[in-house]
């Protein structure tokens, strides 16, 4: 699992959160984002990428982000390259079972 501190802001309010993550989970197989700790630090205002292949390019997080009212473009110049590597490194692309049964099928007819 990558992680980078990034600033995530509140569209509506201008207001930033200078410590949000953003990373690749690759377990999840997705990229996720988590902003705006409670008092405690316990709870997160914002946590996208939680479920297994939710959010698989940076454009799906970006655009879900933003439909909650939050932003985190511009990201620092170092930040996307890296991010692009461990998905690049790290993300599982599983063949489809079309892909599968075509090669059985090709496989049993010789």
């Amino acid at each position: 699992m990558s992680r980078y501190t990034i600033t995530v802001t509140r569209t509506a309010f201008h207001h930033a959160d200078p410590d949000a993550i953003i990373g690749y989970d690759r377990p999840l197989q997705t990229f996720f984002l988590q902003a705006f700790p409670d008092a405690d630090g316990e709870n997160l205002e914002l946590w996208l990428g939680t479920d297994l292949r939710e959010f698989e390019t940076l454009s799906r997080l970006r655009t879900a982000a933003i439909a909650r009212g939050f932003d985190f473009i511009p990201l620092a110049s170092d930040i996307l390259p890296k991010l692009l590597e461990d998905h690049a490194r790290e993300a599982h692309h599983a063949v489809s079972e079309t892909i599968i049964q075509d090669l059985l099928n090709r496989t049993s007819a010789r």
